[in-house]
């Protein structure tokens, strides 16, 4: 088309491309109409839109559950760890020289638990330290992003921390320990004169070390290797009772009330006998006064008056004494006199703390014990319904033997003498027991450092009075059934002995004087033996100690533990039979000298305590 004047022409064309513009327009249009309403292409379109988040959502759970993993792995590590350190460091310190240290223990306990690199970690860290009895622990490492750092999320550090204590249930600790006179020598059975090497002043540091393991409380004048918290064992009761023995033991600190004990007692003794009067010169008005050894009696009147002379003398025999003036209120504190002094004078006499047993019977073995072996039942009340049940206080300043002319004594119970004899051979009450009891450090201390040695070997009587005191069933029911917090009470104890029994006829023991009342046997060998060691004797000791042994471990929740102790004066066939005695031999412990003495005392600690985790 041409264009005219008026430009007709170019308005056609621009027409024309309008159109097309218009037509272009349209078909746009009806082609995203028609995508709008066709659903076919949409779901390719929304997955790949979703594939962002669905990376980071899936790669954060793989990194995050790996964290996790590593984490939980790490504190096991670590608790494993301060667990091992603190059951190698026991009752000792952290930093032992010899090895295995704790803290090697520790590590490498640490190490086997948790690899270096491991889960594909790195910069592995990790270290113990102890304060106060406590093993503490941290530990470190790197957990490196997969997914996520491609979100530019930087590895992330893992870190714990653990701690581990000594914790004990509750817990009683009987102490039976021989403090008989070999205890004043040393291991080796030299003369130490008293000394730090002596026996018993090696007991006396084992026992307070022992006591610092346990307790957690530090004892000032004891040489341990020992770290206690000296804050005491929290949530949890702790008691310490002491039976020591020797000849006998001494239970006037018990407070046991008068109707444990008889109120007459057969004793071997003396009294006055007088002989038949005889006339002596001298007149009626002019009698002589009386004195202990001689009485003056008249017959007649006037000069038909007749004075007659008595002599005193010794009747030596069982009698039967009274007791009623020893007992107090509630105990036996009280003292009464009998005219049995030298030169026929009056003698006070009062309880040394000892005493004499229960009925008994004599035959070669008490396994089982015998229900007629009253001393022998462990968990018996005395009755004042039973005689046979009762008690009687050693009274050594109202026995006497009867010697012949020979100083030999005489079993004739219808002996008179105006000699003095000598009273038993040995009648030793050693060092007060104590029943259980929770001890402040300085009150331990003070009752250990009293321990004095002295006296003969009855290891029977040491062991009827540690299971007396430790059981739950007897005489102490209501103090030992439970703990104070209403739980149940773990039960010890440590038996200590330096030698073989030791029992001589003519010693005044639990059971009166053997040679006399032969209550245990009636093998007491002969009159010149009587000074010396009789094995018959020592057989009766050994027997009943195997029986009451048993009726220990048999004491619900009781563990027993044994410890000989010396180089010299306990034979093979004592050490087997004290194997036998503890609860199996794991809990037997033989010891010949100060360091072995005090590493079982540090075992059986350790074994006694358990360990838990604080964090």
């Amino acid at each position: 088309m041409e264009s005219g004047p008026m430009g007709w022409g170019t308005c056609a064309v621009d027409d024309g491309m309008a159109n097309e513009k218009l037509r272009q327009a349209r078909k746009l249009t009806g082609f995203l109409s028609r995508l709008r309403k066709d659903a076919r292409g949409n779901t390719l379109a929304l997955v790949a839109a979703a594939m962002i988040p669905l990376i980071a959502l899936v790669g954060s759970g793989i990194d995050i559950s790996r964290m996790y993993l590593v984490k939980s792995r790490l504190q096991q590590a670590c608790d494993a760890g301060a667990l091992a350190g603190r059951k190698q460091m026991g009752g000792g310190v952290w930093n032992q020289t010899t090895a295995p240290t704790p803290n090697t223990v520790a590590t490498q306990f640490f190490s086997g638990n948790f690899k270096n690199g491991a889960y594909g970690t790195n910069s592995l860290a990790y270290s113990f330290s102890e304060s106060s009895g406590d093993v503490q622990g941290t530990a470190s490492v790197v957990v490196p992003m997969t997914m996520m750092k491609f979100f530019r999320i930087a590895d992330q550090t893992m870190a714990v921390t653990c701690d581990a204590q000594m914790q004990i249930p509750n817990t009683d600790v009987m102490f039976v320990l021989d403090i008989t006179g070999s205890m004043d020598s040393a291991p080796d059975g030299t003369n130490c004169h008293s000394g730090s090497g002596c026996k018993i002043a090696i007991l006396k540091n084992a026992v307070k070390c022992f006591y610092e393991s346990v307790a957690q409380y530090i004892i000032s004048n004891a040489n341990c290797e020992t770290s206690p918290s000296n804050q005491g064992v929290s949530n949890s009761q702790i008691r310490f009772g002491f039976v020591p023995y020797n000849t006998n033991v001494n239970i006037s600190d018990l407070s046991l009330p008068n109707s444990y004990f008889a109120d007459s007692w057969d004793y071997q003794s003396r009294e006055i006998s007088w002989t038949t009067p005889t006339q002596t010169s001298g007149s009626c008005n002019n009698v002589p006064s009386n004195t202990n050894s001689t009485h003056y009696t008249t017959q007649g009147t006037g000069s038909n008056c007749k004075v007659y002379k008595s002599t005193a003398q010794w009747w030596y025999h069982k009698r039967t004494i009274p007791l009623t003036d020893l007992k107090g209120p509630s105990t036996l504190n009280g003292s009464f006199t009998l005219p049995i002094g030298n030169n026929y004078s009056n003698a006070t006499i009062s309880w040394n703390g000892c005493l004499e047993e229960a009925k008994t019977v004599s035959q070669s073995s008490y396994s089982p014990i015998p229900s007629s072996a009253y001393d022998l039942n462990i968990d018996l009340i005395p009755s004042q319904s039973d005689s046979k049940s009762l008690w009687a206080p050693s009274l050594p300043q109202a026995v006497y033997l009867r010697e012949d002319s020979s100083s030999n004594p005489t079993l004739n119970d219808v002996y008179t003498t105006s000699n003095e004899p000598n009273a038993a051979s040995s009648a030793s009450c050693p060092t007060k027991a104590k029943k259980l009891a929770s001890w402040s450090a300085a009150d331990f201390q003070s009752y250990v450092d009293s321990l004095s040695p002295g006296g003969n070997t009855y290891h029977d009587i040491g062991m009827i009075w540690g299971g007396r005191l430790l059981s739950p069933k007897g005489i102490f029911k209501n103090d030992n059934e439970k703990a104070n917090n209403g739980g149940e009470i773990q039960r010890h104890m440590i038996f200590m002995t330096d030698g073989d029994a030791q029992a001589y006829p003519c010693d005044y023991t639990a059971y009166g004087v053997s040679w006399y009342d032969r209550r245990t046997t009636s093998d007491v060998g002969s009159a010149s033996k009587c000074s010396k060691e009789y094995q018959a004797l020592d057989d009766q000791v050994n027997s009943r100690l195997a029986a009451l042994c048993t009726a220990v471990k048999n004491e619900p929740g009781t563990t027993l533990w044994v410890i000989s102790f010396g180089g010299v004066g306990i034979s093979t066939d004592t050490k087997n039979r004290l194997t036998s005695c503890a609860t199996d031999a794991n809990h037997y412990f033989d010891a010949t000298d100060k360091d072995s003495l005090n590493n079982a005392f540090k075992l059986i600690a350790a074994q006694i305590t358990q360990l838990r985790l604080t964090k």
